[in-house]
């Protein structure tokens, strides 16, 4: 009985500790322990990357998906299935060798999609070959992950495959799928298909909330939060991503809907104080210590300032309602999970033992609110910005919509010395997520024609066409290009245009 006890009293002493562990957010990031239970609000994205390690299996692709895979491409795209023989299979390499000599006599006059094999990863295709006067019916595998067997002039030639493991099985095979699109030189499919993955059950990579009438400012609460949320869900992945070594600590948020953005006399300075407030309050909840920054004064003399877009954001943010007072649901967090800096490595926190004894915590997570570079002497963001983020080691440093880019300035300051570094530095990091909206070319920031998305850290880019439903029933954002890079503003608008 005595050893039955004391068993019973070693098995909850092991419990007890550690369950204290996943508490101690301070040491979280150095040991890249376990995140906490995620509250139910969490979008899937994060939930399948904490999860990924117990999963034993990948997911196919069931009967229905493929059938109706099969029966659209067969219907709306022959022409791209002709091309993905010519391009990815033998057909096409002899194809190409025979022409050579016969001056095009060797032709791949048809294709049809038989089947898909339930991974993914492997068409099957019938082609139709006409050689001189004779025809026959070939069929060939074509692997998802090849790369052209013969030469093309695309730019996109060498894109690399995109696989996510956890990603479900209908939105991973669009993505293969899009990869040919854009080496075979027909990226209006890609938009298409984004739209067959959310129809055939996807994760809805690429869907955008309907009625959001962003060309109404201000904008209703409801829709502020739907972005809060879409920015906090991502910035949570990307922190989860990032403890395991899949993607880089040096990360940027970009949400440019009429109220975020500065250029435009919508602006309102709380809505991107509120969209912090909500990121970071869904980092503290995984118990993380989250310092957030607002850049100080810059510039010489009587040429002292802060940027116009951060006037007094650094009082207003310390002066918003955490509920973080006695009896509040998230008493206690200012000053403990949650701090507030300023950008420089003076601003970077470790563990350490204070001069009272008191243990001190170090900062999991920086996020920091717009960083940008003023014109004037000594008024270059990036000196500041380079020391804290060296200081801050491998943990995530989360840049809000910011702009890098030089304001050229007096005595060849932000001029031509040294850009390079520069622009070097500010494309190290890297979009984990983005919303902003495009407009047409000009003065006027309305009527809005559509957005570029890139919904969380994996995701593709997805470009949006903006179209009103008829007799005033509301507006869609419709998916019309899709790419793994962020298409250019060119390819954007023909994509608009078709």
């Amino acid at each position: 009985m005595v050893k039955i006890t004391s068993y019973l009293l070693i098995i909850i002493l092991a419990v007890l500790l550690n369950g204290s562990c996943a508490f101690m957010g301070g040491q979280w990031w150095q040991t890249q322990g376990r995140v906490s239970t995620p509250p139910s609000d969490v979008g899937r994205s994060f939930q399948m990357a904490v999860t990924s390690s117990n999963t034993e299996s990948r997911q196919t692709l069931d009967e229905k998906q493929i059938d109706f895979t099969r029966g659209y491409l067969n219907k709306h795209h022959t022409d791209f299935i002709i091309a993905v023989v010519e391009t990815f299979s033998e057909l096409g390499a002899i194809k190409s060798k025979k022409n050579a000599w016969s001056g095009g006599s060797y032709v791949i006059a048809d294709a049809k999609l038989v089947d898909i094999d339930p991974e993914g990863t492997t068409l099957e295709i019938e082609a139709s070959i006409k050689e001189r006067k004779n025809s026959k019916v070939e069929r060939v595998s074509v692997d998802l992950n090849a790369s052209p067997v013969t030469k093309t002039r695309s730019p996109f030639a060498s894109m690399e495959v995109i696989s996510n493991s956890e990603e479900n099985p209908i939105d991973d095979l669009v993505r293969r799928l899009n990869r040919f699109c854009w080496i075979v030189n027909k990226p209006a499919i890609t938009g298409k298909l984004i739209q067959l993955g959310i129809k055939l059950g996807g994760d809805g990579v690429g869907e955008i909330k309907e009625n959001l009438f962003l060309n109404q400012v201000p904008h209703n609460r409801y829709v502020r939060k739907y972005f809060y949320e879409m920015a906090a869900n991502a910035t949570l992945e990307a922190v989860a991503l990032c403890s395991e070594g899949k993607i880089s600590n040096r990360m940027k948020l970009i949400s440019m809907f009429p109220e975020m953005n500065p250029a435009m006399d919508s602006y309102r300075i709380g809505t991107i104080l509120e969209m912090a407030r909500t990121i970071a309050i869904k980092l503290v909840e995984q118990n993380l210590r989250v310092r957030i920054c607002v850049q100080g004064s810059m510039g010489v003399g009587i040429f002292t300032a802060v940027p116009k877009q951060l006037n007094g954001v650094s009082k207003l943010l310390q002066m918003m309602d955490w509920q973080a007072e006695a009896g509040e649901e998230n008493e206690g967090m200012i000053g403990n999970y949650l701090n507030f800096g300023a950008v420089g490595k003076e601003h970077v926190v470790n563990a350490h033992t204070a001069e009272d004894g008191t243990k001190v915590e170090q900062d999991d997570v920086f996020l920091i609110i717009a960083p940008q570079s003023m014109v004037g002497v000594d008024s270059s963001i990036i000196p500041a910005l380079t020391e804290m983020v060296d200081a801050a080691g491998d943990r995530p440093v989360i840049l809000m919509n910011p702009d890098l880019v030089d304001k050229v300035s007096s005595q060849g300051q932000q001029n031509v010395r040294g850009r390079q570094q520069r622009i070097d530095f500010a494309n190290s990091f890297k979009t984990i997520h983005q919303f902003q909206n495009i407009y047409v070319s000009g003065t006027s920031y309305f009527p809005i024609l559509g957005s570029m998305t890139k919904i969380s850290p994996l995701a593709p880019w997805v470009a949006h066409q903006r179209r009103d439903l008829a007799n005033d029933g509301g507006e869609i954002y419709i998916p019309v290009l899709a790419s793994e890079y962020r298409p250019d503003g060119e390819v954007i608008l023909e994509s608009f245009a078709r």
